[in-house]
């Protein structure tokens, strides 16, 4: 797999991103946003960070990076995108993602281990895994509270776009488990189309054997499975 991870001026998460996919054996390449060619990749990763200081809005400003005009070609042509954490943030900035990432409804930055549970297997994001799986990814934000409006969020529940919701150790899904106070506890969606995912966990932070969770390494895997043809 060729595998594409964009720096933004802020970004902080991209040699993480690099390192798991280097060690999964994929040919990985670093692209400065300044550059104008994604590399021919299969994957396309927007790391976590702060995309120009987080002024205005998270990832505002880095929509009008050189790079994006590369990245929404990709995605038109339904190349896979993988956003983390303001990664995410960007995507709904440039609309490849409906919604927006508002405050975090305690107004502080949160870093900590949090719970998610898969909803659906139909993504090549979740590429063999069960629906109702408990993941233990780390989140580390301060706007990470999701928010659609109330047709928007119809029309990701109609069409199967939500794909993480944040839960308990036992997959619980309600208040007491949204870390954030995100619409319907939402952590990750995808386009209609299916191949860009945002999700405000961070995957490439659980995904090797020196931290103490590896369950981020099961969205590397689905990728992988899909690209690879297996069903």
């Amino acid at each position: 797999m060729r595998v594409s991870v964009i720096t933004f001026p802020g970004s902080n998460c991209d040699h993480d991103a690099y390192e798991v996919c280097e060690r999964r054996g994929h040919s990985t390449r670093m692209i400065w946003h300044k550059d104008s060619d994604l590399e021919n990749p299969d994957l396309v990763i927007l790391p976590g960070g702060f995309s120009y200081g987080d002024y205005l809005r998270c990832g505002a400003l880095a929509r009008f990076s050189p790079i994006v005009k590369e990245l929404l070609s990709f995605a038109k042509k339904g190349g896979l995108i993988l956003g983390i954490c303001n990664g995410f943030q960007i995507l709904t900035e440039t609309g490849l993602l409906p919604g927006a990432l508002m405050m975090n409804r305690s107004l502080r930055f949160i870093c900590k281990h949090q719970y998610l549970r898969v909803e659906s297997a139909d993504s090549p994001f979740t590429r063999g895994l069960i629906p109702g799986t408990v993941l233990d990814i780390p989140i580390a934000h301060k706007e990470g509270n999701y928010f659609i409006d109330d047709d928007g969020l119809a029309r990701l529940q109609d069409k199967n776009q939500i794909l993480f919701r944040y839960c308990d150790v036992h997959g619980m899904v309600n208040d007491a488990t949204n870390p954030n106070g995100a619409l319907d506890n939402i952590a990750g969606i995808t386009n209609d189309a299916g191949n860009i995912l945002g999700m405000m966990p961070h995957p490439e932070r659980a995904a090797t054997d020196s931290v103490c969770s590896n369950d981020g390494s099961y969205i590397f895997k689905a990728i992988e499975l899909f690209l690879d043809g297996v069903a």
